[in-house]
């Protein structure tokens, strides 16, 4: 899960920054996965987002998330980025695929 020390990051737009929550190392039937089996991960928890994109008529459109909530995005989705020796994941709102709630 994501720290909670604050990070001076705004993203632009309808952009957002995803801490990746770290990949599984031991399988279900608990087999220790080597570094190159394990799939890169493509869940995270919200760290900043945008204010929304700018509509045709002047407005902000809504952010479909929020700081805190954990997401699905797809593997290959967005660009990586290090901040305070954290790696994160800079992702347009539409690359989101779900949001996890409990």
């Amino acid at each position: 899960m994501a720290k909670s020390a604050k990070i001076a990051f705004t993203p632009i737009e309808d952009r957002v920054l995803v801490h990746p929550v770290a990949a599984e190392t031991v399988s279900a039937s608990g087999i220790v996965l080597p570094d190159s089996a394990q799939e890169k991960p493509n869940r995270g928890i919200v760290v900043a987002t945008g204010p929304g994109r700018r509509m045709k008529n002047g407005e902000r459109a809504e952010m479909p998330v929020a700081n805190g909530d954990e997401v699905v995005f797809g593997q290959y989705a967005g660009h990586g980025v290090e901040l305070k020796g954290e790696e994160y994941k800079i992702l347009r709102a539409d690359e989101i695929l779900a949001q996890i709630t409990n």
